[in-house]
């Protein structure tokens, strides 16, 4: 309902204080903190992190546990604030059967409504028998509520398959995940289907990219970990790959928003890794992300894992110190995404 008793010279300026963050100007809003340099890491040992700016202006954080048995969640009124936010367990593994081993790369998505939480899991009997779950809770606050499993993804094969994250396109629900494709020589590459609701594929799923040059297939053969973001008339979507250690790093994909999201040929594939191992901020195999905006409600940001060393004992997976960080994202004049470089440990350099 629009306000017809405001003045609209008056209402003009309370929506240019809106715009620009001005929280505080406008009666009965509660204004966000000022802006502060960002302190990485922002939360310790929480790998594959994801992070959802809510209506209420609330950031909601959640990520794989090093445990791999929980499924956690974090409330803050700003990005700083959730390293100190008290941490909730909305949901643990089963006892025995499925959904009771490697519980990853949880994502928090609010749909029509209700909470849902996207999640992968492998029986405890067949712990690389990993497949992608989902989480509903209609309540308002989702630390309350009841969460109900509504069931596993069903796709085209009965494969390995996780990292699973949704958005919208022009009116469209989308699904993309990574997956093992039967009969092809790699891990997993990323496929991208739309959705009847929010647990359930339609139509066709497409493959959007499988690890073809060298430094996709480093110790592993993978993409996965894809996110989308949608500037400038256009669509990006990152992805992760090769091994979990210091050779794991992100892709880009790019298709304008104007183009058929499921027609594969509308996807262009970057070359080279867009996001990378630093020796000089001493950052390694940075990756896993998702994207989020700053509290002015403007300024884009990345959210990703990586760790403080290159040499790991055994096997990376087992290694519980890949931590969450979190970067302002630039942009190039030509509208693509400027990643930089991972910043060094610290206030400051990230913001």
């Amino acid at each position: 309902m629009s306000d017809t008793s405001t003045p609209p010279t008056r209402r003009l300026l309370l929506q240019g204080a809106l715009a620009a963050g001005a929280l505080g100007a406008v009666p009965g809003v509660a204004s966000a903190a000022p802006h502060r340099p960002y302190v990485n890491p922002l939360v310790r040992n929480r790998a594959d992190p994801h992070i959802h700016r809510h209506t209420d202006r609330q950031y909601y954080f959640t990520a794989t546990a090093p445990e791999y048995d929980r499924i956690i969640l974090r409330r803050s009124r700003t990005l700083r604030g959730l390293a100190t936010a008290e941490e909730a367990v909305i949901w643990r593994k089963h006892g025995s059967g499925d959904m009771g081993a490697h519980i990853w790369a949880p994502e928090i998505h609010h749909i029509d409504g209700r909470w849902y939480i996207y999640f992968a899991a492998a029986p405890v009997d067949d712990v690389w028998k990993i497949r992608m779950w989902v989480l509903e809770n209609p309540s308002r606050d989702p630390f309350k509520g009841t969460w109900t499993e509504k069931g596993r993804i069903v796709t085209a094969w009965d494969t390995f398959s996780l990292d699973a994250t949704t958005f919208t396109h022009r009116g469209s629900r989308y699904l993309a995940w990574a997956q093992h494709e039967p009969g092809i020589d790699h891990n997993t590459g990323v496929f991208l289907s739309k959705m009847a609701n929010p647990w359930t594929l339609t139509g066709p799923q497409i493959r959007l990219t499988t690890p073809e040059y060298d430094w996709e297939r480093v110790g592993f053969k993978v993409n996965e970990g894809a996110s989308v973001i949608r500037r400038n008339g256009r669509v990006f979507m990152t992805y992760s790959a090769s091994a979990t250690d210091s050779n794991y790093c992100m892709g880009l994909l790019t298709a304008d928003a104007d183009s058929d999201l499921m027609d594969p040929a509308s996807w262009t594939k970057s070359p080279r890794p867009v996001f990378t191992s630093n020796d000089t901020t001493r950052q390694y195999g940075p990756g896993h992300n998702s994207f989020t905006v700053a509290e002015d409600g403007r300024t884009d940001v990345l959210v990703y894992h990586a760790r403080q060393y290159k040499e790991i004992s055994g096997d990376p997976l087992h290694d519980p110190n890949r931590h969450t960080r979190i970067q302002r994202l630039g942009w190039k004049s030509d509208g693509t995404p400027d990643f930089g470089i991972p910043v060094a440990d610290g206030p400051g350099a990230g913001a």
